[in-house]
């Protein structure tokens, strides 16, 4: 059948209209929709090489498989776009991470077709097995399909998955997106011919026969007849870990291959054993010759320009949080060879690639796996050296036990870096640094800091690489700085000191982090209503500054804490400090001014901030609410 020349695309709102199209048109269809997501992410920017690299899998996915019946699983999602293009959201797709438009993930209230959302790696098999064990309890018949890539598999939670999987004979199709590290590459014409035959139902029915055949002989011959099986195979083909946990495996097939990809999948689709890998080799950034050219630079993506691929980027008015942290890192490293640095496969979004350029053998990359890295670090401390496990505060959040019962039990100098802290921007709630000081400060032996700009920041470097005696924790944002002067070198801080930053009589602000700024600009517009206000950096979360704070309750009105973090933090370490002491009896106004009690979507984080109460506006409206005024005129209810 001859191939159209017409469009495709614009004839396919959704996947059943994918799949009213013959097999002949998928190479032109992918084609197309390649092209509209590289001129969609070029107006909005965002993952764009892991979305390439998925095209023809994308389309074949939906053209054999009955979604949303069936249920798609992408890992992390930021692979998605095309995905999203097909399931009729492609009139939105140029609102990707914008204000009030698609999340750059899957979400499951955003469309049916998102059954899981993820933004974390290495859910999507667990979350999958799930949706198979329910699916088989209620008597259905659909099918149930993870992706995940290959850095994904790095992470415990996939191979517990796998394992748990391997164990059960649910019927659960894991596609293994092979883009980076290559397992196993295809191996030409055989090779795709051995994984036809292999996923074909006749194979897999002969190879269950088989098994059930030896399971009838004795012991010894039962133990042969399945070595010799596994062997025989995996001789000619990969996957061999795979099979021992109990997957049947296929592959590796040329995930830009339909000619591979549409019978491998009408294969496992129509199998009734289960579980099995599809193991899927593609390229990131395919079809798009900047791209493929440069994987890493093109792995998230500001806008650019389709023709040339130059990005657009703004010049900065400040160095980055991140750089700040990785070149002040870099100078405790040069006067002292024990500080090593650890990242969980983030060495660019931490800053630690700078550092592992300086200090190649003492910068430790992990892949995406937060426990291990925190346990690692652990052992590292308690060989006497310093480590700095440089997490994401979001990430973190997945080595909870660890730190608690691996780090601080043992009061073992492991030293946190908490990128990304607060809310983030455009990647929305699934990445926001909301929780960390609620999770962490209430961790004996913890120190935690907050870096009220990039010249704190430098200063609290320093600060734990002086620490010797238990774990601390450093969070500051994304983005850039203020645009301090930097001091030329760090020096600790008194551990559990804060500082008065402006004097005032009336009005207390007690600030953690970068809101200080915010702080200081509300005090100003509090003065012009005769409202004196002392503006204060805590800098530390735990310990607290109990005589900063005393200080503060005694000679002001009211006092309020402002921070970039959910209830159950800062604000409530002070609240707690205040009851025990019982500076609350002398009629002190206190207000604790927090993230609120519900997940940001994403968009500008100025806006987000705003929208969240944390501005010098809200900070305004909350002492004039505690103080009982009018925001307006700033005079009691009632008065002329």
């Amino acid at each position: 059948m001859p191939v159209s020349k017409t469009p495709l695309l614009d004839t396919v709102k959704t996947p059943a209209d994918l799949r009213a199209l013959p097999e002949a048109s998928l190479r032109q269809f992918a084609d197309e929709l390649r092209m509209e997501t590289i001129d969609a992410v070029s107006v909005t920017g965002g993952h764009l090489g892991a979305g390439l690299g998925v095209v023809e899998l994308t389309v074949a996915l939906h053209w054999v498989f009955d979604t949303p019946r069936d249920r798609l699983i992408w890992d992390v999602g930021h692979q998605a776009y095309p995905h999203k293009i097909i399931t009729g959201r492609r009139e939105r797709i140029r609102t990707l991470r914008q204000p009030g438009g698609l999340s750059g993930f899957t979400k499951r209230d955003e469309s049916v077709y998102d059954p899981f959302g993820a933004a974390h790696s290495s859910t999507s098999i667990s979350a999958g097995l799930g949706m198979a064990v329910a699916r088989d309890l209620s008597g259905s018949d659909t099918n149930v399909i993870a992706v995940i890539g290959d850095g994904a598999m790095s992470a415990g939670m996939a191979y517990e998955a796998i394992n748990n999987a391997g164990a059960r004979d649910e019927r659960l199709i894991v596609i293994l997106n092979d883009n980076d590290m290559s397992i196993a590459p295809p191996a030409g014409a055989l090779s795709a011919y051995l994984a036809r035959v292999t996923s074909s139902g006749t194979y897999l029915h002969l190879r269950d026969y088989a098994k059930q055949l030896a399971r009838m002989l004795p012991k010894k011959w039962e133990r042969r007849a399945a070595r010799m099986e596994e062997y025989t195979r995996h001789l000619w083909q990969g996957g061999q870990w795979f099979e021992e946990l109990g997957f049947y495996y296929i592959g590796p097939i040329d995930g830009h291959d339909f000619s591979q990809l549409v019978p491998v999948l009408k294969n496992v689709r129509d199998a009734k054993q289960g579980p099995i890998l599809v193991h899927v080799v593609t390229q990131k950034g395919k079809g798009y010759a900047p791209a493929e050219a440069s994987a890493d630079k093109y792995h998230g993506v500001s806008k650019f320009n389709v023709v040339t691929g130059a990005q657009v980027k703004p010049k900065p008015n400040a160095p980055t949080y991140t750089r700040i942290f990785a070149e002040s890192l870099i100078k405790q490293a040069e006067k002292d060879d024990r500080i090593v640095a650890i990242t969980a496969a983030m060495p660019d979004g931490t800053g630690l690639d700078l550092f592992g350029a300086r200090f190649p053998r003492r910068m430790f990359d992990v892949g995406i796996a937060e426990q291990h890295a925190v346990t690692f670090a652990a052992g590292l401390a308690a060989e006497g050296y310093k480590p700095f496990a440089a997490i994401y505060s979001t990430f973190l959040q997945r080595a909870y036990d660890q730190v608690v019962h691996d780090v601080a039990i043992q009061r073992l100098p492991v030293r946190f870096a908490l990128d990304r802290a607060g809310l983030v921007g455009a990647d929305g709630p699934t990445h926001a640094g909301a929780y960390d000081i609620a999770y962490l400060g209430c961790i004996p032996n913890m120190v935690l800091m907050a870096a009220a700009d990039e010249a704190e920041l430098v200063h609290m470097v320093a600060t734990q690489a002086a620490l010797d005696d238990g774990p601390s924790a450093l969070r500051y944002p994304r983005g850039e700085g203020a645009g301090v002067e930097l001091p030329q070198e760090g020096r600790p801080l008194d551990i559990g000191k804060g500082r008065i930053v402006r004097e005032g009589s009336t009005v207390a602000i007690l600030s953690l982090g970068t809101r200080l700024a915010e702080a200081l600009r509300a005090a100003e517009q509090l003065a012009a209503f005769g409202l004196s206000t002392t503006v204060a950096d805590a800098r530390f979360a735990k310990p607290l500054d109990k005589d900063l704070i005393k200080r503060l309750a005694a000679n002001h009105e009211v006092l309020v804490t402002i921070e970039e973090g959910s209830v159950g933090g800062f604000g409530s370490f002070v609240l707690h400090y205040l009851a025990e002491d019982g500076l609350l009896d002398r009629g002190l106004k206190v207000r604790t001014m927090v993230l609120p009690d519900y997940f940001i979507d994403h968009g500008k984080p100025d806006d987000m901030y705003k929208a969240a109460g944390l501005s010098a506006d809200g900070i305004i409206s909350t002492v004039f609410q505690a103080l009982g005024r009018d925001r307006l005129t700033g005079e009691l209810p009632g008065r002329a």
